[in-house]
């Protein structure tokens, strides 16, 4: 059987910010993911200035395409707003797979499907032992099913759907495009461009609203494409994207059993305003490491509930227009 101190279950922002920061701290840990990387990955793709800073990133030395937007632009049924915000894109592909290599930690694939306590550890599949059991499988997390659903379950009306494609694209527009509420939907659709030819586009909305209107989040999906089309943005082809689900922030959940915890996705911290999930995922990993290695308190209240303050936002967008 293998023993680790903690065993952290999922390989994507979250676990691979845990092992990096727990392996700083010379704890024995091991990552276990279904999956080998890199990987596809669905997500728009953008982190923050606070992510860059969180993960100590030298964007200087990072191998792999990374560009930065000095703005963004927000499109409403009745407005258009260009605020000047740092924000950057990366591809999940090669990004996830540089954190896990980063963190240093050992890594095997596995797909976990049993979690048992015994004499103050868990114990997986009849395979792992640990003392430590982190959850950072995203919203599917087998920690988080097992140990977590019962005493902390998801509101479905903070489920997002998405549907998404990344794809080789000599895009014309440089630029990240937000249309919030466009067509009915209750999110946005965006256009985020990648460095060196790569390009992201989605739709994500509440489902809980799409299901009380009779909609259908691939209508929205077909809107987006026809309108990129219609503005030049986007060539006519042949689109086939990818649908996932997750969840955004909610009353203040069950993150900490015993020595169990869960973080990123499998504890539903996307943020409320744009259902960024990098941040959350990173900084909740981070905080479990300190808080197998330190003794500090599981605490994710501190993590930013909004990707923006909207007055700074809305400030900086009414002087653009202004001067």
């Amino acid at each position: 059987m293998r023993e680790a101190e903690v065993i952290i279950v999922g390989g994507g922002p979250a676990g691979s910010s845990c092992a990096w920061r727990l392996q700083r701290e010379g704890v024995d840990c091991l990552l276990l993911d279904k999956e080998r990387f890199p990987r596809t990955k669905l997500c728009a793709g953008w982190i923050t200035p606070q992510v860059v800073a969180d993960l100590e990133l030298d964007v200087a030395s990072y191998p792999h395409r990374f560009l930065t937007f000095e703005r963004l632009l927000f499109h409403f049924p009745w407005l258009g707003l260009r605020p000047r915000t740092v924000q950057h894109s990366i591809r999940r592909y090669e990004f996830d797979a540089w954190l896990l290599q980063r963190s240093g930690a050992p890594v095997e694939q596995h797909r976990v499907r049993d979690i048992r306590e015994q004499d103050g550890h868990y114990l997986i599949d009849g395979r792992y032992r640990c003392r430590y059991l982190v959850g950072a499988g995203g919203t599917r997390c087998p920690v988080y099913r097992q140990l977590f659903r019962d005493p902390s379950p998801r509101a479905k009306r903070k489920q997002v759907v998405t549907l998404e494609l990344e794809f080789p694209c000599d895009y014309r527009d440089p630029r990240c495009h937000l249309w919030f509420f466009d067509h009915g939907l209750p999110g946005y659709s965006w256009y985020v461009p990648k460095a060196d030819g790569y390009l992201n586009i989605g739709v994500g909305g509440f489902a809980s609203r799409l299901k009380e209107r009779n909609d259908d989040i691939k209508a929205h999906w077909q809107h987006l494409v026809g309108k990129l089309e219609r503005k030049g943005l986007l060539q006519k082809q042949d689109l086939n994207p990818g649908g996932y689900s997750y969840y955004v922030r909610g009353r203040p959940a069950t993150t900490r059993l015993g020595n169990a915890f869960i973080a990123g996705d499998a504890a539903g911290l996307a943020t409320k305003d744009m259902a960024e999930g990098i941040g959350p995922a990173v900084r909740s990993g981070l905080r479990a490491a300190d808080a197998i290695a330190r003794g500090t308190d599981y605490d994710l209240d501190g993590i930013e509930r909004r990707s923006f303050d909207r007055r700074r936002l809305l400030l900086s967008a009414l002087l653009q227009r202004r001067y």
